[in-house]
């Protein structure tokens, strides 16, 4: 359900092993290597990055009643590990370079696993959330190496072309998976499981990594720096939005986070514009089209996260879905995605991105704000199941001409940090499109019912259904109106796209690039 979200260091030529025993310098794997085995790794790390995405979504009421966490501390579970996830990428795929990818494959798979660990052990919201981060971190260090060390493993031909595309199957399947299984394990075990899952997985991933071919080490140096101010910057900022909603927009730690937030990106750019080893090369949005791309991804990534997170919320909390049910309602999205992206991999042969694009988002448009008409007591057949395949439909027209748009025209070395960013640009506008509109919706729902939240929980203790009917409806309107604001971002996207992305220069640039992709 998202963009390929580790196309970020694919090497633009055949690489080889130095010096770990591991690399043979040919395209061919060392004889009876067992590809089989190594598939199987490399997908099943692909799907624990993908699955944790949607996984914990499922989760967020039970741990919302069982932590006490707070309506706006809530969303910070989902956002922590997208900003480390989004904000971390680039320096996770400059470390393979350096350090050798199955190395830092290995060191990310680890991260990752114990992070789970310690998710599913935390006592408050505080060490869940640092869990969540040191989540992202671990993603970001093994996702950029996984893609790129199929093309170390696997020989040119069958064997690598099945790997691309079981690997590119895993971005669905892990969303949907996370789905399902995050709403099985909440139901019939505890929410702590969808964090417990991810440990058999990551063991057994490392334990079949030494099938992998290490690839050719690049010289240069991380940017630390850039990593630091540009992450901390865009926590800031996102801290700053959370806290000014519930706070208030004048409160000193408000104001002295949107002033952080300032001062650390702007030492970002600088630090980026000066490097001789940027993290994020300057040079990249030089072209509008590419621009162009990265920002509407930016307002896809933002309206998406909404989707997943508050229909959640409004199927558990409002309507009474149990944490399965409502893992299984989300299949109509996941087909609507999978139809309309096979659509769109076709069309971009034909057709120029934007063409294609544009009445995507349009049509994402329409599906949330078909949301936005819920009521306390609509009906899943004969509404969210329908708008939610009109939002997938939507999106899934979108991904794949914006993938597009933010590789063409780019030279070979620069392929991997470009197809890079587009992760990034919808990690981190899902993580500031869901401060805002949880800000939003919160503001809206307290308008109506203070603590609108808790209200519901403490009239479901008492037993008083007045409370409950009332905070229900209140909650409600409070997701509406994030779902009104997640319109406009699509929207906003669409405008970008139809500004910023040259239909002729993306036809001459994109055919060429695009024509795999079907």
């Amino acid at each position: 359900m998202s963009a390929d979200s580790t196309a970020v260091t694919t090497p633009a030529r055949p690489e080889t092993g130095t010096g770990t025993g591991t690399g043979t310098g040919t395209d061919t794997p060392p004889p009876g290597r067992h590809l089989g085995l190594a598939l199987v790794v490399i997908a099943a790390a692909q799907l624990m990055v993908v699955l944790d995405a949607t996984i914990t979504n499922i989760a967020l009421p039970a741990i919302q009643t069982d932590l006490g966490v707070s309506d706006a501390n809530l969303a910070w579970i989902v956002n922590s590990y997208a900003l480390a996830f989004g904000g971390l990428l680039l320096l996770g795929g400059k470390a393979g370079d350096l350090f050798g990818r199955r190395r830092m494959f290995q060191v990310g798979i680890i991260v990752f696993t114990l992070a789970s660990l310690l998710g599913g052990l935390a006592p408050d919201e505080g060490l869940l959330i640092g869990a969540r981060i040191l989540q992202g971190v671990g993603a970001a260090l093994a996702a950029p190496s996984a893609l790129a060390l199929i093309t170390t493993t696997f020989p040119v031909g069958r064997p690598r072309n099945t790997a691309m595309g079981v690997y590119a199957a895993m971005g669905g399947v892990g969303a949907t998976v996370g789905l399902l299984l995050g709403g099985t394990l909440t139901d019939l075990l505890d929410w702590r499981w969808v964090f417990f899952v991810n440990i058999p997985i990551g063991l057994a991933v490392l334990a079949g990594t030494r099938t992998l071919v290490e690839a050719e080490r690049h010289p240069g140096r991380l940017d630390v720096p850039g990593a630091i101010t540009g992450t901390g910057g865009l926590i800031a900022l996102v801290y700053g939005i959370t806290r000014g909603g519930e706070h208030g927009w004048t409160s000193g730690a408000t104001l002295a986070s949107f002033a952080a937030a300032v001062v650390l990106l702007a030492v970002f750019l600088v630090l980026q514009a000066r490097s001789s080893h940027p993290m994020m090369p300057l040079r990249l949005f030089r072209d509008r089209n590419r621009t162009g791309s990265y920002a509407t991804m930016l307002f896809i990534g933002a309206g998406m996260f909404a989707t997943f997170y508050f229909l959640t919320l409004y199927m558990q909390l409002i309507l009474g879905y149990s944490p399965v049910k409502t893992g299984f309602a989300y299949l109509p999205f996941s087909f609507g995605m999978a139809a309309a992206a096979g659509v769109s991999s076709k069309l971009v042969a034909r057709f120029a991105p934007r063409l294609i694009a544009g009445p995507g988002l349009l049509v994402a448009a329409v599906g949330m704000g078909w949301f936005a008409t819920l009521e306390a007591d609509s009906s899943y057949a004969a509404h969210l199941m329908p708008a939610m395949f009109v939002t997938a439909l939507g999106l899934g027209l979108s991904f794949v001409p914006m993938t597009l748009g933010a590789v063409s025209g780019v030279g070979h070395l620069d392929t991997g940090v470009a197809s890079a960013l587009l992760n990034t640009a919808q990690q981190v506008g899902g993580a500031l499109g869901l401060a805002v509109l949880s800000t939003i919706s919160t503001s809206a729902a307290d308008g109506r019912v203070p603590d609108a939240a808790a209200s519901l929980y403490r009239g479901l203790a008492t037993e008083d259904f007045g409370l409950v009917s009332r905070a229900g409806e209140a909650l409600t309107h409070g997701y509406t109106m994030a779902f009104v604001a997640a319109a406009g971002m699509f929207l906003a996207g669409l405008v970008v796209t139809a500004f910023a992305v040259d239909a002729g220069r993306q036809r001459e640039a994109g055919a060429v690039p695009g024509a795999h992709m079907g």
